[in-house]
């Protein structure tokens, strides 16, 4: 899971001694098995970086039944890639330094690599790459497309009919509103789950413990869910994986609760933005709600910026309401001005808004325009941004 960036996070990882939680060393062979390959696969830790948490890992070219000891593995060689825009460079990357409960050390050799990554992952997937490789290696050059891999919407999802017992991954954005009890139903061999909303809201979420060969599940601005319906390690022992980002802070209590022990167990655990109630209803139609918490946007500043985006969307909705023609243009204009000019000295001297918030700026204008039926009025549309664009020092 990438990109979670948040200071109001509960870094339940980072509770834990400076040391892997499950104890790994430099020099072991880790062995797991991948669903791609069918068999199980290989690699090698090279290196530790304790102020990131992270481990390095080298592929190795073999894969095979599940091995007993590195004997098994007969003459290791590190995997080199040299498919898709890969140069014929090692596969060798840092992961978080928990190690995943259906990994095993099978036991420990000479490092076959002396020079630590440059690169950075999250997640373990061991095999993936040597899947690819080997599948380009026999001349194989299309695209590879997963059949047992589904991404879609959330009305995409909703449109679906028939259970699919083969689909092991699924991942669903934009979701509006999802009844986990028909996503079990009809996906019942799950081992990945990934569900992003819009403020969506996601029902009877209990429902996900009868997944019982999860491994791992990603759920970010979604809500309905309380404390009951958190998933329990009893019901998904093969749980692995597990992070939550802007659900309900009941929710996400429990969640803690109920996984913080297993972490030693080889359970990456994170949760950021737990949401009280009173905020879902203030940011239902906040598009700058991602900003709360963001790293480099203070609680100050954001509500600094809340506040000049509220006052603009007053002021839009009065310029529709009460003026038209050639004034509604000039009040527009001098409202893409003040906006501009406001967030210029929200800026300030140490400035925050970045290509990411500069975009999501000129989303929020654009939304605006939508709130009032302005879609219909181009000259107006243009009229707020290019009066923002033409005053805007970020």
């Amino acid at each position: 899971m990438v990109g979670l960036r948040c200071s109001s996070i509960w870094r339940v990882n980072r509770l834990t001694p400076d040391a892997p939680p499950r104890p790994i060393a430099v020099g072991d062979v880790v062995v797991a098995f991948n669903d791609l390959l069918g068999e199980w696969t290989a690699a090698q830790v090279t290196h530790f970086h304790e102020e990131w948490k992270s481990v390095a890992l080298l592929e190795l070219t073999w894969s095979g039944p599940e091995p007993a000891g590195i004997d098994d593995l007969g003459v290791v060689e590190a995997l080199k890639l040299s498919h898709q825009s890969w140069g014929g460079g090692l596969s060798h990357c840092f992961f978080e330094w928990i190690l995943p409960r259906s990994h095993k050390i099978i036991g420990t050799m000479p490092v076959l690599q002396a020079k630590p990554p440059s690169s950075y992952s999250a997640g373990w997937r061991i095999g993936d790459q040597l899947f690819y490789q080997r599948r380009w290696d026999s001349g194989n050059r299309d695209e590879f497309i997963d059949p047992a891999e589904l991404s879609c919407t959330g009305a995409e999802l909703n449109a679906l009919s028939g259970p699919r017992q083969d689909l092991r991954i699924l991942r669903v954005a934009g979701i509006d509103e999802l009844d986990c009890k028909q996503l079990v139903e009809s996906y019942p061999d799950l081992t990945e789950l990934i569900l992003t909303g819009n403020l969506g809201i996601l029902a009877n979420a209990g429902s996900l413990n009868r997944l019982t060969r999860l491994k791992s599940l990603i759920i970010s601005d979604l809500f309905g869910m309380d404390g009951p319906d958190c998933l329990l390690p009893k019901h998904v022992p093969a749980l692995e994986n597990l992070w939550l980002s802007s659900v309900p802070r009941d929710y996400a209590s429990a969640t803690r609760t109920a996984w913080r022990g297993e972490i030693v167990h080889g359970v990456s655990l994170e949760i950021q933005a737990p949401r009280k109630p009173e905020w879902v209803a203030e940011n239902l139609n906040n598009p700058l709600r991602d900003w709360d918490g963001r790293e480099r946007i203070s609680a100050l500043r954001y509500k600094k910026a809340l506040a000049l985006y509220r006052t603009t969307r007053r002021a839009v909705q009065d310029a529709f309401a009460n003026a038209s023609g050639d004034a509604r243009l000039a009040r527009l204009t001098e409202i893409g001005r003040g906006f501009s000019e406001g967030f210029n000295k929200l800026d300030g001297r140490d400035p925050f808004i970045e290509t990411v918030e500069r975009d999501e700026l000129f989303a929020a204008l654009n939304h605006l325009i939508t709130e009032v039926g302005g879609m219909d009025d181009p000259a107006a549309r243009d009229a707020l941004l290019a009066s923002a664009e033409a005053n805007r020092d970020w």
